[in-house]
């Protein structure tokens, strides 16, 4: 249960809803996914204060896996609190940690933070084997991301809710969107409640470039 409730905190905070994944992350007593939810709010220093006591605990219980994952989200914590060195350090034991096991996707799961992490590391000359598989990895998935054709969306929009998300592309205001369909100010606030739902998206420029993605508009 543990698993799937951190898989679910990652879920929500792709969606942006960063208080159900706090509530979930606390309801299972989760260090890592609460250090998350603070990264995502901003809040490094939070993240690291959770982060560090938990390190202690896994290590004093030996359990390599845990420590791995935490040495891995305390570097890119505080390599976004300002600590470029001790994030190095940290990531170094990471990767000497991780490398017996030939372990990647921990890494690259960490998406760009990692990346620019593992980038300053291999610029100052520190595990250039491993850190060069690990930069070869990332250009492997950005590629991917690339070839990969846009997925559908669970949930398709209307066909009222396609026009206000074209005119949303196009620039419009919500007043002009009204104007343009002869739409209460309202009812277009609700169109883009909606819209925004269905794309996974918190404001406009996200929706015009989900809208873009999946090729709708």
């Amino acid at each position: 249960m543990r698993d799937v409730a951190a898989a679910r905190v990652l879920s929500l905070l792709c969606q942006g809803n960063l208080a159900a994944a706090a509530r979930l992350a606390d309801t299972h007593q989760l260090p890592i996914s609460q250090a998350r939810v603070h990264l995502a709010g901003g809040d490094t220093s939070a993240a690291l204060a959770v982060l560090e006591p938990w390190r202690r605990q896994v290590e004093a219980k030996g359990w390599a896996d845990e420590r791995l994952k935490v040495m891995i989200l305390e570097a890119v914590a505080l390599q976004a609190h300002g600590h470029r060195d001790d994030a190095l350090q940290v990531l170094v034991d990471a990767l000497t940690l991780a490398e017996p096991g030939g372990f990647v996707r921990s890494f690259i799961d960490e998406g760009m933070p990692m990346a620019e992490l593992l980038s300053a590391a291999s610029a100052h000359g520190r595990m250039p084997d491993s850190i060069g598989k690990l930069l070869a990895a990332f250009e492997v998935e950005k590629h991917k991301s690339r070839d990969q054709p846009a997925q559908p969306l669970i949930e398709p929009l209307s066909h009222r809710e396609l026009e206000v998300l074209r005119l949303i592309t196009e620039g419009l205001s919500n007043h002009e969107i009204g104007e343009r369909l002869f739409l209460a100010l309202d009812t277009v606030k609700g169109h883009n409640r909606k819209i925004f739902g269905k794309l996974q998206v918190q404001r406009r420029t996200e929706a015009v470039a989900r809208a873009r993605e999946l090729g709708l508009s």
